[in-house]
């Protein structure tokens, strides 16, 4: 379905926000009927408190053991990272997990261990996997997603999602108001509008084309209210150069 994206710069979310109401109001304005709000997993996490210094952390002999074997540039690849994988998942899975892993190899199959362990641990973020203040944090994967989704339908009279995306157009939808908010998001969100460095747009509208592509990004005025930055295929009428209040 022919859809285009609005991402919504906001200020820096921390442990201090509340998810639901920030989607409310960021949105406000902007989301109409039909729309859907999508919401970067990784923020989500982080007003759960979900983002931990990796010195508050003290890996276990199997953590720094297990650490080994994902590539380095897996989210699960330092001793801290592992031993808060294995805090969440239990120590059970997580070697139930490594046993599948290898056989998996051996067939020449990727991804067993996330789904013997819990596809939950795929969404760690490790150090340096967003945006500051929190480059020095591991993100752990948002915790009950799908509720935080139906909050903010509730909050909003918009369909949510919750999503993970990154820049080689792996969009992984974590919780979703509707199965067709789903499939949209996944189309949508390819080109990953999220900004997950200084774009600071963690939350992005996305709207079913009627015609103009309208908004094409936000951005927010000092009372906190989204305002368009640029807009694209405007009528005749419309004056350019002019930010449009929302």
């Amino acid at each position: 379905m022919p859809c285009y994206t609005v991402p919504i710069r906001t200020h820096v979310i921390t442990e201090q926000d509340d998810i639901v109401e920030l989607a409310r109001r960021y949105t406000e304005g902007v989301v109409e009927p039909g729309d859907i709000i999508a919401i970067a997993e990784s923020v989500v996490a982080i007003t759960q408190k979900r983002a931990i210094l990796p010195e508050e952390v003290h890996p276990g002999l199997l953590a720094r053991f297990l650490c080994r074997f994902p590539g380095k540039h897996g989210s699960l690849a330092t001793p801290p990272a592992m031993e808060l994988a294995i805090r969440e998942a239990g120590t059970i899975r997580i070697l139930l997990g490594c046993a599948a892993a290898v056989l998996g190899r051996l067939i020449g199959r990727r991804g067993f261990f996330y789904l013997v362990a819990g596809r939950e641990l795929a969404f760690i973020d490790d150090i340096a996997g967003t945006m500051w203040p929190y480059e020095r944090h591991i993100i752990l994967g948002p915790y009950k997603p799908e509720k935080i989704a139906s909050a903010i339908k509730k909050a909003t009279g918009a369909d949510a999602v919750i999503a993970d995306v990154n820049d080689i157009k792996c969009v992984d939808i974590l919780a979703a108001t509707s199965s067709a908010s789903a499939r949209i998001a996944r189309e949508a969100l390819i080109n990953n509008p999220f900004g997950n460095d200084d774009q600071q747009t963690p939350i992005v509208v996305i709207k079913i084309k009627t015609g103009h592509s309208g908004y094409s990004s936000l951005t927010v005025d000092r009372r906190g209210r989204p305002c368009c930055r640029l807009q694209l295929n405007l009528p005749w009428w419309q004056e350019p150069g002019k930010d449009t209040r929302l």
